[in-house]
Formats: C-alpha cells, structure tokens, sequence
C-alpha cells in the first residue's frame, strides 16, 4: 500500500538524481508494486517534472500485449485529472503516435515511449489509458465532466489507428485507485466511422487547418448514425430532443408523413423547407464520392434526428413505412461537416449554429466545462440533478437517475433559475432584468460562474435556490402586515430573495437549516413557515426602511418604484441590516 512514508522516502532518495516533486513519486511507487518493476528499470518509465502531455508513466505488458499509458495522482479528487484528459486530447495522444516531433521541450518519457512503440508496434494489440489516483474510481467514472472528456479523448482513436496501419488495436480509458479499486470498465474503444454520401460537395478552409465540407447527406444515414451512437451522438449539443409539443418539432413530422406514407409530397421538398444541420467529426476521408466520418457528433440537428427517429418508431408497425422505403431513403438534408478544429473552435462553431429562436442564450452555455462540474457537484454532494440541457431531466428515467446516483428523481436544479440565485447573493439585483446579457457577454458569464463556486456548499445554493417557491406567499404576508404601506412588495421580488438569502446565510442556526433543508428540492411546511418569519420580522423591516430612506423618499412620493431592482437598493438593506443585526453580505463564493 503506498502512503505518504513511502512516498517521502523515495522522494528522499531519488530527489537529487531524479529531480520532479514528490508527487512523481507516487507513479514510480505503483509501476513498482502494480507491474512489479526493479526501481532502476521503472525510473525509464515515469515523467519527473513537466511537459509530458497528459501522460507520465508508460509500461509494456509483452505477455498480455497491452501497452498502458498512466496519469499518476496522489489525491482522492479525480476532478485534477481534468486538465490531465484536456493535454491529451488537445496535444498529447497527437504527440505521441503521429507527430511525435513537433516539440523539442518533451519530456524524456515521451522519448521513451515513443522508443517503445516503434519497437513493440507488431505487438501492442491494446492501448490502455489508466488514471490512477487514491480516491474511488467509481465516483470518477460517473463524472459528467470526465465522461464527457474521456469520450473526447476516445474519439482521437483514429491517431492510434494511423500508427498502427492495418492492424485492429484495442483502445481502452479507465480509472484505477492505488489500493486495487476499478472502476466500470467499458468495452475496448473501435474508431467509430460511418461512410455516407455527401452530395454536391464543396470544401471551406479555415483560418487555421480547419475544414468545411458542405453538401447535402440522406436523412437515413442520419438515422443510423444516431441508432449506433444513441445520446452520444447528441454529446456535443446543447440540448436534447423536444418532442412534439414544439411547433417545428410538429411540422417536421408531418411533412414525413406527407412524403413517406400518404406520398403527396415529393421527397426533395424537405431540402427546401430545411435550415440544414451541422456535424463534427474527427476526421473526414473523401473517396469515391463517399465521406467517411470518424467519431461524428451533431453540433446543431437534435430536434431533426429526434423527430425523425419518434417518427419511425411510432410508425413501425405500419405497412405504408415499408411501401415508402424509397422516399424514406430519397430525403435529403442540407449538411455541413466540420474536421480539424479544436474543441474550443467546434464550442463556438456550436454556440453559432444554434442562434436562431427560440433557443436562448443560456441553452448554448450548456456544456461548458463549468456547467459539467456543477452537476458532478450537485450529484456528488446532494444527489441531486442539474438540468444544464435543456428538457434533459424529463427525458431520464427513475432508473437512469438512479444509476447515476441521484435520489431526488421529482424535480432538477435547472440553469436559468440557478443563475439569478447566484446573481441575488452576489448582490446584483440589477442583473436579473438583462439575464441574456450575462450569458452573451463572456466576462459576466465567467463572474456568475466562476471557479470558486465549485468550492461553495451546495446545500447552502440549494436553500437560497429555493427561496423562490415561496416568494409569493412571502410578498403576500408582509402586505398583510400594512397593505397601504406594503402594497410595493409584489414589486420587489427579486430584492426580496435576495435578502431572504442574506437572512439565511447569516443565520446562526444555518448548519441546521443546510441540513435539514439543503439536502433536497421539497419544501415541507416548516421551511415555509421560517421563511415567512424571516420574510416578516427581517426583511419587511428592510424593505420599510428602504423606502423611507433620503435617497428615494421623493421617488416613493412620485410611485417611480424602478430603484427595488437596483444593486444600491440591495447594498443599502445590507448596511441597515448590519447595524440592527450584524449581517454581513455573504456569497456563495
């Protein structure tokens, strides 16, 4: 077992020849043990210091003929191989199977490496990924942050297949613990490549070795695309399908009713009437007049795909389908592919494909890399789901929730709410009336969501989050306490839950209240009752002393009540709440 004694007695040991931190010592340690390697022989086989591209320790297995490439932590937080996934998947896995020489700094591990496969490469028949770290591998597996990397860091298979020719290798992405612990172990990864006809074809060249083929693809290589990769395929998406209660959603299905089973529409009308849609893959080959997609992902189409393939299985046992084949297969759809981008290019690729009504500008924030930790967090601290897609959470069964470890299966944490919870405890009332905005704007997106939230604890989120549910009720009771002279407070809800919140947050029994409310979406009669105390005896106090403050008594006079949405309204309650009570204007982080 490899605990900080060992450790420090390697790193003890080895420091003035080997040089690196002591946590590169954690990776020598479990070659070591794992692999049972003599020290002078697994020295040649781990990274000390930087530059080594997301992989710090290697070792050939000749017996089982798998080559494994490691990412050492010593930690129990499998959020630090995040970065780790990022280097492979924008540089790393390129540097060490095709392009090995495009940086003099490597570190001498990828010189080994790199030594290792060109000597081994007719033996390696799998290339196994292992992140080995001392917390539960099972926690990382069912991050969505590093589900969503790991199948990113799959998807550059087709670099490992170049090295290797014709040869089939496996390819495999797991999380390991130190102690023995592994996590779900998925099937060896095949470069998932789909050849379909791209027609009428023209190639765009980007800035920066980008490229854009343009053409027209069948719908019925869409739908087996999507019937091999199902949700995946809508990884890079915003959101999911959103049925047919959405109006385009209703027309698309119509006109493949009219063009499949009643045959009263010709199949090249959908072309016409379509927007197109727009794929990313990994990388496409041209041939004979068929484009092969390697690891394709839909940027913008999700409710064409969904609608499509609700068409076809509401419609399976008709015969009239069968009768259509033909039209079925004749539909056409206008396509753009695009191919050697980084990720951050395909994000806004994405983003721009996705601007037309009504999707708004928080759907297009959906899988940043923020929102994917932010639903980790609230899965791993509360169980509870963050519905940053939207209509996800709807889409999930009892069962899928289930296995990904939530417990309250009723009701998600959805984004838009979520957003003006952390504006109105950061005091920023004001921004509530231009929420667009701060999703538009880069730099006031990265204020609301800023690192530090992740740090914050989500049972506090969770109570000022469901503050909202009962501000009506609360408005309601502070009116009855004087309807004439409270009659503003319908006017001041978002001032309202703001405070409510700092009332909370300075709460001396606030560890109580976290557990005993912050823990899940009800909101049982008791927390009803407390917020209608604090709605009551605190913040109609502030509010009353708003009004009759010198700033705005000549605005009350004249009913321009515009001030309650201003972030000055919110700092002046807090000033009078320190001096009567002590508050402090406390964020979540």
């Amino acid at each position: 077992m490899i605990n900080d004694r060992i450790i420090d007695q390697a790193f003890s040991d080895l420091r003035s020849t080997c040089g690196g931190v002591r946590e590169d010592y954690f990776g020598l340690l479990y070659l070591e043990q794992e692999h049972n390697l003599p020290r002078e022989k697994a020295l040649n086989h781990v990274a000390f210091g930087g530059h080594d591209y997301g992989v710090d320790g290697f070792y050939f297995d000749r017996e089982r003929r798998n080559l494994y490439l490691f990412q050492f932590k010593y930690s129990d937080a499998y959020s630090q191989f995040k970065s780790s996934l990022q280097r492979l998947i924008t540089d790393g896995v390129e540097r060490i199977f095709t392009a090995p020489n495009k940086d003099d700094k490597k570190n001498q591990i990828l010189l080994q490496l790199r030594a290792c496969l060109i000597d081994n490469r007719a033996l390696i028949d799998q290339v196994c990924f292992r992140f080995v770290f001392a917390g539960d591998p099972a926690e990382a597996d069912n991050s969505k942050v590093l589900q969503q990397l790991r199948d990113e860091l799959e998807n550059r298979k087709y670099l490992v297949d170049e090295f290797f020719g014709d040869r089939k290798v496996g390819f495999v992405v797991e999380f390991r613990s130190s102690s023995g612990r592994v996590g779900p172990v998925r099937e060896p990864k095949q470069t998932t490549s789909f050849d379909i006809p791209l027609e009428e074809r023209i190639l765009v060249e980007g800035p920066r070795g980008q490229k854009m083929f343009v053409g027209f693809v069948r719908l019925a290589d869409l739908a087996r695309i999507h019937d091999v990769l199902g949700t995946r395929f809508f990884h890079s998406n915003i959101r999911y399908g959103l049925g047919e209660a959405e109006s385009v959603n209703r027309a698309i299905s119509a006109t493949l009713k009219q063009i499949i089973l009643d045959g009263t529409e010709s199949p090249a009308i959908f072309a016409f009437n379509h927007n197109g849609i727009t794929l990313h893959a990994e990388r496409v080959d041209i041939s004979d007049g068929n484009c092969r997609l390697r690891a394709p992902s839909l940027l913008n189409g999700a409710q064409t795909v969904t609608t499509l393939s609700g068409f076809l299985k509401k419609n399976a046992a008709n015969p009239k389908l069968a009768e259509g084949k033909e039209a079925y297969e004749s539909i056409r759809v206008l396509c753009k592919v695009i191919t050697g981008a980084d990720q951050p290019f395909v994000t806004r690729v994405t983003v721009n494909n996705n601007r037309q009504n009504p999707v708004e500008p928080w759907n297009l924030r959906a899988n940043d890399i923020i929102q994917l930790e932010l639903q980790d967090k609230f899965r791993n601290d509360i169980q509870i789901y963050y519905e940053r897609q939207e209509n996800a959470f709807d889409q999930l069964s009892a069962e899928d929730l289930s296995d990904y470890g939530i417990v309250e299966d009723s009701k998600a944490i959805q984004m838009l709410k979520l957003t003006q919870a952390f504006l109105l405890t950061d005091g920023s009332v004001s921004r509530l009336s231009e929420m667009r905005r701060v999703f538009e704007d880069d730099k006031a997106y990265g204020q609301v969501f800023r690192p530090a939230r992740i740090q914050a604890d989500s049972r506090y989120i969770l109570l000022c989050y469901k503050v909202q549910f009962r501000l009506k009720k609360m408005a309601n009771e502070i009116e009855q306490k004087g309807q004439n002279k409270y009659a503003f407070v319908h006017r001041s809800r978002h001032l309202l839950w703001a405070l409510t919140c700092q009332a909370l947050l300075n709460s001396k029994d606030l560890e109580t209240l976290a557990d005993q409310y912050g823990t899940s979406m009800t909101i049982p009669a008791d927390l009803t009752a407390l917020l209608i105390n604090l709605a009551t005896t605190r913040v109609r106090l502030l509010l009353g002393a708003l009004m009759d403050h010198p700033d705005y008594r000549v605005k009350v006079a004249e009913g321009k009540l515009d001030f309650l949405r201003s972030d000055r309204a919110f700092d002046i309650c807090m000033g009078i709440a320190y001096d009567k009570w002590g508050w402090l204007h406390k964020k979540l982080q």
